[in-house]
Order: structure tokens, then sequence, then C-alpha cells
């Protein structure tokens, strides 16, 4: 359900370098929305890095949601899951900010910047779940930006630039760092976050020796830190076969982006449990992302930012828990995945016997989800751990009820917001929703962003895990030891 409109409310006006905004002021915080941060990128700007945005005159309306990027929906289950918002307009690249209106540009507070998830492909800013005003509530300015993601982000074409919405995500870094002082937020204090691939984002934000000047503190939630690697342009080429034109700049930028989203969309249905699809990705050997952000964070780039990083502990059940198919063949898959992954039999049975009243479908969804997000997480703690560089981990425990998907991929966000009372939470999280557990990981969040500790150790050699679910929270020391050691050869080296 939406929240009720506020009672009683006020306009507020605030200057930044290319004109006036206005915004609106209830019940205690400052709300703008669909602030331009950079130039819309189509026409001459199509396929470029951003550039900024031309003045406007008089002020600009800053009171309802910007444009999203070109995108499709989320199809079958996954659109009842992680429903979108598309709305149309070129101004995509445009962020909204919730601040407490108390805050001052003299006396700030500390900055939160999400990028959301969507797998590159998918997202907007506009979503229930990531309304700022919980953070607001809490003292800590909200902004949530947008970035361009499929072909319009991230394309691999002759004559275009490589990495476009990273770029874009630089762009809002320093949009905040120049502007956000005006709305009340210290660009001294700047803790960036995000989850999926936006998780993933950040983790090459904080390998990046231009981007990682921009903010103090950073937060992975859920980032597929395991799949580095493949080939970025692959996407880009079919797309040009598919289309028929060349694999260029000129070429694509003559095609509409609805025409260029259906064409990825075709494509990516291609992708299978054994025979991965084309996707996109960041593309390592430009001023973005010089390294493979592995390597840079092995050199210790970041070491000086602290960083919390986590998963939630049953990540792929958003992708295996609603097809009830896949439960028919369960022990099946679980041996082809395991052959193909190079998981022993001993390895499977390891994952057996703590689970031994467990479906294969599960029990394959814990190999993948330690494979390729818990098993990364503890090796990118590890690697910061020996540079004497403060990471703090979690995992998100508590189970959604919601088609099979227990403590999957995303259903933490909306704890995170603290937006449980939103339709977007009652889809991926049902009915019975723990306010208790939205209150814990807000706090958590909010203290991070102050403070640089969220409330529990540093990772040391005792490996602590800060496990969030209900009745209750706690540390946990290694927890499931041996089958994080079991998968390691899937690993990044350390």
């Amino acid at each position: 359900m939406k929240a009720a409109p506020p009672s009683v409310s006020e306009e507020r006006v605030v200057g930044v370098r290319n004109g006036h905004l206005r915004g609106v002021v209830a019940d205690g915080i400052a709300r703008f929305l669909g602030v331009p941060y950079a130039a819309p990128p189509f026409g001459e700007n199509r396929f470029q890095r951003p550039r900024p945005h031309p003045p406007w005159d008089g002020v600009r309306d800053a009171t309802s949601f910007g444009a999203s990027p070109p995108q499709a929906p989320y199809e079958g289950a996954m659109g009842e899951l992680l429903p979108s918002v598309v709305i149309p307009g070129e101004d995509i690249l445009n962020l909204n900010i919730w601040a407490p209106a108390h805050a001052t540009p003299q006396t700030p507070v500390p900055v939160m910047l999400w990028f959301y998830g969507g797998g590159l492909t998918r997202g907007s800013n506009a979503l229930q779940t990531y309304d700022g005003t919980a953070f607001a509530r809490d003292g800590v300015l909200l902004v949530s930006a947008n970035y361009r993601v499929g072909a319009e982000g991230y394309s691999v074409l002759d004559g275009a630039a490589t990495n476009a919405g990273l770029a874009d995500q630089v762009a809002a870094l320093e949009w905040v760092r120049d502007e956000i002082r005006a709305f009340g937020g210290d660009p001294e204090q700047v803790t960036v976050f995000g989850q999926s691939a936006g998780g993933g984002s950040v983790a090459t934000l904080l390998a990046s020796e231009r981007a990682s000047a921009l903010f103090k503190r950073a937060i992975i939630m859920s980032a597929p830190l395991g799949l580095q690697g493949g080939d970025p342009g692959r996407i880009s080429r079919l797309m040009a076969k598919d289309l028929a034109v060349e694999t260029t700049r000129e070429a694509f930028a003559a095609i509409p982006p609805d025409t260029l989203v259906e064409s990825q969309t075709r494509l990516m249905r291609m992708s299978k449990m054994l025979r991965p699809g084309p996707g996109y990705g960041g593309v390592v050997g430009d001023d973005l992302i010089p390294v493979n952000p592995w390597d840079a964070v092995r050199a210790g780039r970041g070491a000086d930012i602290p960083v919390m990083v986590g998963y939630t502990a049953e990540e792929l059940g958003l992708y295996l828990g609603p097809h009830d198919r896949l439960r028919k063949i369960g022990w099946v898959l679980l041996l082809a995945v395991a052959a193909w992954f190079k998981f022993s039999p001993r390895t499977i049975q390891q994952y057996r016997r703590g689970r031994p009243h467990t479906a294969a479908l599960e029990i394959l969804g814990a190999l993948l989800t330690d494979a390729f997000m818990r098993g990364p997480a503890n090796r990118f703690a590890d690697m910061r751990h020996r540079q004497g560089a403060a990471t703090y981990v979690y995992e998100f425990a508590w189970r959604s009820p919601r088609m099979h998907l227990g403590a999957a991929h995303a259903v933490d966000v909306t704890f995170v917001f603290d937006t449980l009372d939103s339709d977007e939470s009652a889809a991926i999280a049902g009915p019975d929703r723990p306010q208790s557990l939205a209150t814990e990981m807000h706090t958590a969040w909010v203290n991070f962003a102050r403070t640089g500790q969220p409330g529990w150790p540093a990772w040391d050699d005792s490996r602590p895990v800060m496990v969030f679910n209900t009745p209750s929270s706690a540390v946990v020391l290694a927890p499931r030891e041996e089958e994080r050691r079991a998968v390691e050869h899937l690993l990044p080296p350390a």
C-alpha cells in the first residue's frame, strides 16, 4: 500500500549550479525528486560518457519522479516479485533526495547514495522500496540515482564510450560532492551502497582510483563478486546480428531505444542453468576500470575505506524457488549443475548432511549461493583484512514465504530501507513482514553511515558474521565454514 500523502506541506527552493529546484517539506522531511545530474544521454550524447546538464530558467519543479532508463519489465513470476516502474522521457539521469528538514549547509548530515540492482538491464530510483523517508527520519540524507542500463549503458561498440552506465554513477557521485551541501548533506561523509548489480557497481567503484576518492564508506549487498569475467561485448555483437547492423555507435544510435530493449530481451532469454546466455558487464581497460577489480582489491585499492559486505542465506531462491517444474527434476538438475561447476560428490554429500530433510533444489541453491555470493564475500573480506582494512560481513537469513523464496536475493532490501508498508514489500516478503528486523537492519545501515561501524565486530581471523533473522539476530563465527571451503576452487585467487 502506498503511504498516505502528508497532511501539511510547504515548498522549499534550493539553488544548484544549473538553476533553482522546488521541492516539498512535509513531516520533517525535505524531498526533491527527479533532479537532473547530467544531460539526457540521447541524440549526440547517446553511447557517450555523461555530459553536464544545461542550465534552466526559473525554478524547476522537483516534486515528482523523473524518467527511468529504457528497459522492459520482468516477465512471469519474476515480474510478480520484482515490480518495475517505467516513466517515459529522456531526462533519465536524475536523482532523488530525502533530507531531514532541519539539515542546513551549516549543520550538514551524513549522506547515503543508492544504486539499484537489476542485472544491469533494469532498475529505477522511483520504486517504492527505495523511498528514503526512513533514512531522513533518522538523520541521514538519502540520494537514489538512476543510471543507464542494458544497451544504452553497457554496449561495447566501435566509436562509443565503454562503461557508460558506471560513468553515470561516477557523475552522480561528483554531483553529490559539488551540490549536496545546499540540501543539508555533508559531502565529506558520503556512503555509497547498492544491491545485486548495484552492489557490483559499488565494488567496482571501490576498486577505481578515480571513483573511490568520491566517497568515505561503502556497502556491497548481494553482489555477484564471483561472476567476474566473461565477454561483455558478446551481447552487443549478438544484437548487431539480430538487428542486421554493424557493431558501431553510429549504427546503434540510429535504432530507437525500445527496439534495442526488445532485441536484448529476446537474446537474454537464451540464458539457461547450464548454458549461460549473453549479459552485460564492465569492460576492463579504461580510466574507470583500468584493471580487474579483484586485482585492484588484492593490491590494496580502497583499503582506507570501511566496507560492509553481505549476502542472503539463500540467494538463488529468487531464481529457483518460483519454478515448480524444477522441483520435479531436482536431483537430476543438482547432479548436472554439480558436474558443470566441478562440485565433487563429497561436496554434495557434505551439503546434504547439513540439510538432511532438504529438497534437491534447495541444496543446489545453497551450493550456488556459496560459490557465487557467500564465498566471494568471504574472500573479499579476507583480502581486506590482510591489508588492515575495516570490513564488516553480514548474512540475511529471514525466510520469505512467497513462492518458496526463503532468504532469497532481494528480499532484504525492503528491510534495509524500512519500507515494509509498500506493495512491493508485500510482493516479495509476504504478509507477515517483521518490523523488528527492519528496524534492526535499517539502524545498522544508518550507524555505518554515521560512524563507519554498524554495531558488530570487524572481520578478523575468527570470521565474525552478523546473521540477521527473527526472533533475534546474532554474530556467528565462521558459519558453515566446511561448506564454504568446499567451493573455494571456484573463487578468485587470494
